[in-house]
C-alpha cells in the first residue's frame, strides 16, 4: 500500500506552477474574437498565410465564364456560402467559429484573384474552409473566382435546396425517404 508523502518545500515548489495554471485556465472564458483580433487575422491571412497573391486569372470575366463559375460554385460552395455567396438560408453560417464569411464582405473582396483561387484550391486552416483540389478542375476554380467577383444581390437566389426541403436526387424524387411499417417505400414526413 502506498503512503501519502508529506508536502515538502521542494514538492510545493513543483506543484505551485501547475496549480496556478489550472486556476488560470479554469477562469478563462471563451469569447468570439473582437474587432481587433479579426483585423489582425485578416491582415495576416492577406499578407502571410494565403498564397497566390501575384497569380492572375487566365480567364476573361465574360458572362459565359461567370455563369459557368456559378455552376461550379453551386456544386461545391453552396452548402456553406448559400447560392448567392452571402450565406442566405445557411442555418449554421453565423454560429460557426469563425463564422462563414459573406463573400461580398470587403475582407474577402480584398483578396487578389490568385489568393481566392489559392483559398478554393487549398482551403483555409483553421477556418473550416475545405480544399477543392481534386474536386474542381483548375478552370472551374478560376471560374468560381469570377463568380465571387460578380455575386448577385443577397437573397435573390433563395436558399439552398438542401436546407429548404426541396433537395432532389437525380431521379427527380426527394432524397428524403422513409419506409412504412411493412418495409415498402412510404412518404417522408417532417
Amino acid at each position: 500500500m502506498r503512503s501519502v508523502q508529506p508536502l515538502t518545500p521542494a514538492r510545493s515548489t513543483r506543484l505551485t506552477p501547475a496549480l496556478l495554471l489550472v486556476l488560470a485556465l479554469a477562469g478563462c472564458k471563451v469569447t468570439p474574437p473582437g474587432r481587433f483580433e479579426r483585423g489582425v487575422a485578416a491582415v495576416l491571412k492577406q499578407r502571410v498565410t494565403v498564397g497566390g497573391r501575384s497569380d492572375r486569372n487566365p480567364l476573361e470575366p465574360t458572362s459565359e465564364n461567370v455563369s459557368r463559375g456559378q455552376r461550379a460554385f453551386s456544386s461545391y460552395c453552396v452548402a456553406c456560402h448559400g447560392l448567392d455567396g452571402q450565406n442566405t438560408g445557411v442555418p449554421f453560417a453565423d454560429t460557426m467559429s469563425p463564422p462563414v464569411p459573406r463573400l461580398t464582405a470587403p475582407e474577402v473582396q480584398r483578396y487578389t484573384d490568385g489568393q481566392l483561387h489559392s483559398i478554393i484550391e487549398n482551403g483555409l486552416f483553421p477556418s473550416g474552409m475545405p480544399a477543392a483540389r481534386g474536386l474542381l478542375s483548375d478552370e472551374e476554380m478560376w471560374r468560381t473566382v469570377l463568380y465571387i467577383r460578380h455575386l448577385p444581390p443577397a437573397g435573390s437566389l433563395g436558399e439552398p435546396p438542401m436546407y429548404s426541403g426541396n433537395w432532389c436526387s437525380p431521379t427527380g424524387r426527394s432524397s428524403i425517404s422513409s419506409r412504412n411499417g411493412n418495409g415498402s417505400p412510404g412518404t417522408a414526413t417532417r
